[in-house]
């Protein structure tokens, strides 16, 4: 038995329809129709407590989500348990889409222009061609690197900060933290789109969001814990950073009298800029357990130890 659950019933229907159509072999089911004991596999988001250690015969949890910071922090999740993740779900098509908008509108000046539309001004600036716009992906995993590959294919300049070395046609790999202030120090625009992660925690602290060279843009579609708000809001208001996107914060929903939300160079989004697709991701699960039935490796295996 293979159970499925989100918060939404309404939701938990849906996929019901599409894994049973596309695995007809298995049984699949809801909480309102499965005997604890026989259920092997739980296909989840939002897992509410005590389901999991209902599930005595439980082998592996399959994420509807790419990152699973929030699933790895339960103190319920058991070590021994494996947990599996999105690789993508339909979200790289989304995510290029999200920050592919803001970095061209940094280059097209549509911030500017915003601001001087409060102001009642009618002013023309001077247009900038891709290249001379120099884009820094932090991440490249899946998603990262084909956001990274997508720009460099629209005529940015693209460089890239990931964990480890990374070979990407067209765009400039950087890691460690030698190569993430050089990241920082030449990009007039950087995107985050890393995972909560130990490592990554607090990474965009007030000291490396300095380094960004003056009338640089921020853009954050990763995880809202990445960045230090305050810091942020410092750097605009003293107009060292031009203007940001954030899609993610360290509270959310963000609070209602949060500065953030009437500062006039910062835009919002409601953490929409990638949000898993119902098809993509039950093809992709599927693909997963029909792996695991060959005795073959799942692919998306959490590393618990580097958190996704």
């Amino acid at each position: 038995m293979i159970l499925v659950h989100t918060p939404n019933p309404k939701e938990v229907a849906a996929y019901l329809e599409l894994f049973r159509a596309a695995m007809p072999e298995q049984r699949f089911g809801s909480l309102a129709d499965i005997q604890p004991d026989t259920v092997r596999y739980l296909i989840a988001w939002g897992i509410p407590d005590g389901l999991i250690a209902s599930l005595p015969k439980l082998e592996a949890l399959f994420a509807l989500g790419a990152g699973v910071d929030k699933l790895l922090s339960r103190p319920d999740l058991p070590e021994s348990l494996p947990v599996y993740r999105l690789l993508d779900g339909g979200m790289a098509a989304q995510m290029i889409e999200y920050i592919r908008y803001g970095v061209l509108g940094y280059q097209r000046n549509m911030d500017i222009y915003r601001r001087q539309q409060a102001a009642g001004q009618w002013r023309m600036l001077a247009p900038k061609p891709p290249e001379d716009v120099h884009v820094g992906i932090l991440g490249l995993g899946e998603i990262g690197a084909a956001v990274a590959k997508a720009l460099a294919h629209d005529g940015y300049m693209v460089s890239g900060w990931s964990r480890n070395p990374k070979h990407i046609h067209g765009v400039h790999s950087l890691h460690g933290e030698s190569g993430l202030e050089k990241l920082l120090e030449t990009s007039q625009v950087v995107a985050c789109v890393l995972p909560s992660t130990p490592q990554t925690q607090g990474l965009l602290n007030g000291e490396r969001l300095s380094l960004m060279p003056a009338g640089s843009m921020l853009i954050n579609a990763g995880r809202g814990d990445l960045l230090d708000q305050d810091a942020l809001l410092a750097l605009l208001d003293n107009g060292h950073l031009r203007c940001a996107q954030l899609d993610v914060f360290a509270e959310e929903p963000l609070p209602a009298g949060h500065p953030l939300w009437r500062h006039p160079a910062v835009a919002i989004t409601p953490h929409i800029a990638a949000i898993t697709l119902r098809q993509e991701a039950v093809e992709q699960i599927v693909g997963k357990l029909q792996q695991l039935a060959r005795g073959v490796e799942a692919d998306g295996l959490v590393q618990r130890q580097q958190g996704y």
